[in-house]
Protein backbone atom coordinates (compact mmCIF):
# COMPACT_ATOMS: atom_id res chain seq x y z
CA UNK A 1 0.00 0.00 0.00
CA UNK A 2 1.47 3.55 -0.98
CA UNK A 3 0.18 6.99 0.26
CA UNK A 4 0.61 10.07 -1.36
CA UNK A 5 0.70 13.38 0.00
CA UNK A 6 0.89 16.44 -2.28
CA UNK A 7 2.10 20.10 -0.57
CA UNK A 8 3.51 23.54 -2.21
CA UNK A 9 0.18 24.68 -4.01
CA UNK A 10 -0.87 28.08 -3.50
CA UNK A 11 -2.04 31.49 -5.20
CA UNK A 12 -0.04 33.10 -7.70
CA UNK A 13 0.01 35.74 -9.57
CA UNK A 14 0.43 34.89 -13.90
CA UNK A 15 3.21 34.21 -14.60
CA UNK A 16 4.39 33.59 -11.97
CA UNK A 17 6.15 29.83 -10.53
CA UNK A 18 4.99 27.11 -8.15
CA UNK A 19 6.97 24.10 -7.28
CA UNK A 20 4.43 21.01 -5.78
CA UNK A 21 5.97 18.17 -3.81
CA UNK A 22 4.53 14.66 -3.15
CA UNK A 23 5.42 12.45 -0.59
CA UNK A 24 4.86 9.11 -0.84
CA UNK A 25 5.25 6.22 1.50
CA UNK A 26 5.84 2.56 1.06
CA UNK A 27 9.20 0.87 0.29
CA UNK A 28 8.37 0.27 -3.10
CA UNK A 29 7.73 3.89 -4.72
CA UNK A 30 10.99 3.29 -6.30
CA UNK A 31 8.98 1.22 -8.64
CA UNK A 32 6.29 3.04 -9.55
CA UNK A 33 5.47 4.92 -12.64
CA UNK A 34 4.32 8.67 -11.13
CA UNK A 35 2.34 11.24 -12.67
CA UNK A 36 0.37 14.64 -12.34
CA UNK A 37 -2.98 15.20 -12.84
CA UNK A 38 -5.42 18.44 -12.12
CA UNK A 39 -8.96 18.94 -12.20
CA UNK A 40 -10.74 22.24 -12.23
CA UNK A 41 -14.40 22.69 -11.59
CA UNK A 42 -16.92 21.27 -13.53
CA UNK A 43 -14.40 19.98 -15.88
CA UNK A 44 -12.79 16.43 -15.61
CA UNK A 45 -9.10 15.16 -14.04
CA UNK A 46 -6.77 16.07 -16.73
CA UNK A 47 -3.53 14.51 -17.50
CA UNK A 48 -0.22 16.60 -16.68
CA UNK A 49 2.96 14.99 -16.57
CA UNK A 50 4.61 11.89 -15.59
CA UNK A 51 7.74 10.15 -15.02
CA UNK A 52 9.39 6.55 -15.37
CA UNK A 53 10.53 4.57 -12.25
CA UNK A 54 14.06 5.65 -12.78
CA UNK A 55 13.62 9.19 -14.01
CA UNK A 56 14.25 7.88 -17.69
CA UNK A 57 11.42 8.65 -19.71
CA UNK A 58 9.20 11.54 -18.66
CA UNK A 59 5.23 12.51 -20.53
CA UNK A 60 3.97 15.98 -20.84
CA UNK A 61 0.81 17.17 -21.67
CA UNK A 62 0.93 19.81 -24.69
CA UNK A 63 -0.60 22.84 -22.80
CA UNK A 64 2.28 22.38 -20.17
CA UNK A 65 5.09 21.27 -21.98
CA UNK A 66 8.35 23.73 -21.59
CA UNK A 67 6.64 25.46 -18.49
CA UNK A 68 6.74 22.38 -15.79
CA UNK A 69 9.15 19.71 -14.99
CA UNK A 70 8.36 16.89 -13.25
CA UNK A 71 11.40 15.24 -11.38
CA UNK A 72 11.31 12.81 -8.75
CA UNK A 73 14.17 11.85 -5.74
CA UNK A 74 13.92 7.78 -4.95
CA UNK A 75 15.67 8.08 -2.01
CA UNK A 76 13.45 10.67 -0.54
CA UNK A 77 10.45 8.84 -1.91
CA UNK A 78 9.31 12.31 -3.17
CA UNK A 79 8.24 13.82 -6.43
CA UNK A 80 7.99 17.38 -7.67
CA UNK A 81 6.65 19.48 -10.21
CA UNK A 82 8.07 22.66 -11.15
CA UNK A 83 5.25 25.07 -12.67
CA UNK A 84 6.46 28.12 -14.48
CA UNK A 85 5.12 30.65 -16.10
CA UNK A 86 1.51 29.81 -14.68
CA UNK A 87 -1.76 30.70 -16.58
CA UNK A 88 -5.44 31.41 -15.26
CA UNK A 89 -6.25 28.42 -17.05
CA UNK A 90 -3.04 26.31 -14.72
CA UNK A 91 -6.00 26.44 -11.80
CA UNK A 92 -6.50 23.42 -10.59
CA UNK A 93 -6.64 21.10 -7.50
CA UNK A 94 -3.42 19.07 -8.53
CA UNK A 95 -3.14 15.37 -8.02
CA UNK A 96 -0.59 12.90 -7.43
CA UNK A 97 -0.53 9.73 -8.72
CA UNK A 98 1.15 6.70 -8.65
CA UNK A 99 0.85 3.14 -10.66
CA UNK A 100 2.40 0.10 -9.87
CA UNK A 101 4.67 -0.43 -13.09
CA UNK A 102 7.83 1.50 -13.96
CA UNK A 103 6.39 2.99 -17.27
CA UNK A 104 4.79 6.02 -16.61
CA UNK A 105 0.63 6.91 -18.59
CA UNK A 106 -1.53 9.12 -19.34
CA UNK A 107 -4.88 8.10 -18.39
CA UNK A 108 -6.22 8.56 -14.99
CA UNK A 109 -7.27 4.78 -15.24
CA UNK A 110 -3.78 3.29 -15.26
CA UNK A 111 -2.88 4.49 -11.58
CA UNK A 112 -3.72 2.81 -8.57
CA UNK A 113 -2.81 5.37 -5.74
CA UNK A 114 -4.14 9.13 -5.98
CA UNK A 115 -2.93 11.99 -3.19
CA UNK A 116 -5.91 13.77 -1.76
CA UNK A 117 -5.31 16.94 -4.01
CA UNK A 118 -3.43 20.42 -3.99
CA UNK A 119 -5.05 23.73 -4.56
CA UNK A 120 -3.66 26.07 -7.35
CA UNK A 121 -4.75 29.20 -8.11
CA UNK A 122 -3.44 31.40 -11.09
CA UNK A 123 -4.74 35.26 -10.84
CA UNK A 124 -4.67 37.73 -13.13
Amino acid sequence: QVQLVESGGGLVQTGGSLRLSCAASGRTFSRYAMGWFRQAPGKEREFVAAISWNSGRTLYAGSVKGRFTISRDNAKNTVSLQMNGLKSEDTAVYYCAGRTTVVPATSPREYDYWGQGTQVTVSS
